[in-house]
């Protein structure tokens, strides 16, 4: 359904409440802008490094079986027998 937005200063556009509720738009999201000719313009939504690495990390875990508690049990426990083995005094 088509919707009007009007260009205010310094370029901002305002999208209706209703498609960023219904998208999870946010601000501070980002989007690449596509223009497509002829005053068309599509607005693509870009996924942070964060976000895609945190998806894959997740995917890991759950493919394993393993789970967040697990991982940070691991990272405690190697992060001891690294110091155990360059810090510790005998």
């Amino acid at each position: 359904m088509p919707t009007t937005v009007q260009i205010r200063r310094k370029g901002v556009i305002t999208l209706p409440a209703e498609l960023r509720r219904r998208y999870a738009l946010s601000e501070g999201d980002v989007y690449t802008l596509i223009d497509a000719g002829d005053g068309t313009f599509v607005l693509v939504p870009q996924v942070s490094q964060v976000a895609r690495l945190g998806d894959k990390v997740a995917q890991t875990l759950a493919d394993d079986g393993a789970s967040l508690e697990d991982v940070l049990t691991a990272l405690d426990e190697e992060r001891e027998r690294y110091y155990q083995a360059h810090y510790a005094r005998d």
